[in-house]
């Protein structure tokens, strides 16, 4: 049995489901209701799920009850033991917009921020100036403004929901966007155009914290689901590459300027028994102080040296990737009996166990080190879960002693300059189940 973690109300079942889908692809396990919150709660397919969408099905209803209705399922889900929400909205803002986002900001804490953007850039939907346009044309002069039943009378959301507004800045970090957020105001419309943007926004919310409820379409839960996936990964990603191949060679460069703390043995070193045993032991010794999330880079130097072939440099780098992540196998178990049970990573495990010395995942780079790093682990073989990019997999290890830790392979010569930087945010932006 897993723990509900994240929860979505949505006004209605369509968009529940497209916002649902976007944790779904982000490896969540999230149960989609076709009810509202105590029937989702009750129902024992939300016990599999670490994410349930609601749905209130109060588009159509009056204000008062519409409100009423969101305030008492987010205080359900909040006594459930929800740690985040998600308020999905009508990207053209048809329904009770601002009695929902109140009701839904008031139930779920004090001093709650609702950080407002409904906008779908891949779908048309941008915020600019506070205003909503659906394929750069104000909402209100699109159908959504003789929808029927809802129909849309105001463009500009800060107007609508009587908030602040805060405009997108090109190049501005996402502390400096959380920031001006918190400054705003209890409820923040934030202007994005562009998937950049959207990035921007996520990362400002999670910097906010349970303060923040993001309220918006599938547009912000898409980074969203990765970001709260990321920010659950406890450990380091060990990136291995052993490759010589020039493509290889600037990939490893491209993750070395992003951060990555980077063990590189000279060939001698590589050659002889005695000064790889010393120089290996010496980066495991390291590793102990190696901040919680760091990416850890084994590469294989460049040249050749008599006597010793590409197959040998493999299986020294394939060997160190395996002993850095038994060891931090090893105090992870050492550290979950203190509590006399195995505990989840993403409570109890952030108290108890040392995240600098868990490892999160593995990258392999060449077709040599790869197999090296499964043969390290008594790994039996990958189960494929989803690609970082066209021919780059993602799975995790089955059989041996690491069962179920995440891990992409990449041919040596394949790849853009960037793939090793996209594969380990694959490995952290990714929900993975043990």
């Amino acid at each position: 049995m897993v723990a509900l973690f994240i929860a979505i109300v949505a006004d209605d079942l369509t968009g529940s489901g497209d916002t649902a889908v976007q944790f779904v692809r982000s490896g969540w396990p999230t149960q989609l209701s076709v009810g509202r919150a105590r029937q989702a709660l009750a129902d024992p397919a939300a016990s599999q799920a670490e994410v349930v969408a609601v749905t209130t099905h109060s588009r159509a209803l009056p204000a008062e009850q519409a409100a009423a209705v969101v305030c008492e399922d987010v205080a359900a889900l909040r006594a459930a033991g929800i740690k985040r929400l998600y308020k999905k909205v009508d990207s053209t803002l048809r329904g009770a917009f601002k009695a929902e986002i109140d009701a839904a900001r008031r139930a779920w804490r004090d001093d709650a921020i609702a950080v407002v953007c409904p906008a779908f850039p891949d779908t048309g939907r941008t915020v600019r100036d506070g205003v909503l346009y659906v394929n750069d044309t104000p909402v209100t002069e699109t159908s959504a403004a003789t929808d029927p039943v809802t129909p849309v009378i105001e463009s500009h959301i800060p107007t609508l929901l009587g908030g602040a507004q805060v405009e997108a800045v090109e190049g501005e970090t996402p502390r400096s966007l959380a920031d001006r957020i918190l400054a705003a105001g209890d409820v923040v419309v934030v202007d994005a155009a562009t998937s950049q943007d959207m990035d921007r926004l996520a990362r400002a919310i999670a910097l906010i914290g349970e303060r923040a409820l993001p309220i918006g379409s599938g547009g912000l839960a898409a980074p969203l689901a990765r970001l709260w996936a990321g920010a659950e990964t406890l450990g380091s990603v060990v990136v291995v590459v052993t490759s010589q191949h020039s493509a290889a060679r600037r990939q490893a460069a491209a993750l070395q300027a992003d951060g990555a703390q980077t063990w590189s043995p000279t060939l001698m070193q590589l050659a002889n028994d005695a000064a790889w045993a010393e120089w290996s032991e010496g980066v495991c010794h390291a590793s102990v102080a190696m901040p919680p999330q760091a990416t850890v880079l084994l590469l294989a130097p460049e040249g050749r040296l008599p006597g010793l072939d590409a197959e040998a440099v493999a299986a020294r780098l394939g060997e160190l990737a395996g002993r850095l992540v038994r060891r931090g196998l090893a105090d992870e178990t050492a550290n979950q009996a203190i509590g006399g049970a195995p505990v989840r990573a993403r409570n109890e495990a952030a108290d108890i166990c040392p995240a600098d010395k868990k490892v999160a995942g593995i990258v392999a780079t060449g077709g040599d080190g790869a197999s090296a790093v499964l043969a390290a682990l008594h790994a039996g073989g990958i189960a494929l879960v989803d690609e970082v990019t066209g021919g780059v997999p993602l799975g995790t290890l089955t059989g041996g002693p690491a069962a179920g830790l995440p891990i992409v392979t990449k041919a040596g010569g394949f790849g853009t300059d960037d793939v090793l930087i996209r594969a380990v945010r694959a490995v952290r932006e990714r929900r993975f189940q043990s």
